[in-house]
C-alpha cells in the first residue's frame, strides 16, 4: 500500500512539509488519487479543506494533473521527481522573473562552482546544445 505517514502533533505544519507530503503521496500511488486518499496517507487529522487547498495550489502550479472522479477530482503529478519539481520551479523563476533573461542566467552560470559548470558542459553537449550559437 502506498501510504505515507508523518508525525502530527497540534503544532501547525508549514505549508512546505505539507506539500511535500502531498507529493510524496502522489509520487508513490500507482493511479490518480481523490482528495480522501491523500488525506488519509498524510494524516486524517487535517482538514478536508487544507488538502484540498494544497491540492489545487499544486495543481494550479502545473506541478499537478487533475481530473473528474464522480463528483470530485483524482489527482496525478505532472513531474516525475523532486529533481524535475526544481527544473519546474527555476523554469518558472526564470520566465517570470520580468529581468533580463541573459544577465540571469549569466549570473547564475558564473556563481557555478568548476564541479557544477563542468556538469552542465557535459549535460548541453549531451543535449546537443553546446555548439549552437548564443541568439
Amino acid at each position: 500500500m502506498w501510504q505515507t505517514r508523518f508525525v502530527t502533533s497540534q503544532a501547525r505544519r508549514p505549508a512546505g512539509e505539507l506539500e511535500a507530503a502531498v507529493l510524496e503521496t502522489l509520487w508513490a500511488a500507482a493511479e490518480p488519487v481523490t482528495v480522501r486518499d491523500v488525506r488519509a496517507a498524510v494524516g486524517g487529522d487535517l482538514a478536508r479543506t487544507t488538502i484540498t487547498t494544497i491540492l489545487s495550489r499544486l495543481h494550479s502550479k502545473g506541478v499537478l494533473r487533475r481530473t473528474r472522479s464522480g463528483r470530485t477530482y483524482a489527482y496525478s503529478p505532472a513531474v516525475a521527481d523532486p529533481a524535475a519539481l526544481t527544473a519546474l520551479r527555476m523554469l518558472k523563476e526564470l520566465d517570470g522573473s520580468g529581468t533580463d533573461r541573459p544577465s540571469v542566467l549569466a549570473r547564475f552560470v558564473s556563481d557555478l562552482d568548476v564541479d557544477d559548470e563542468r556538469l552542465l558542459r557535459a549535460l548541453l553537449q549531451k543535449a546537443g546544445h553546446e555548439d549552437e550559437p548564443a541568439s
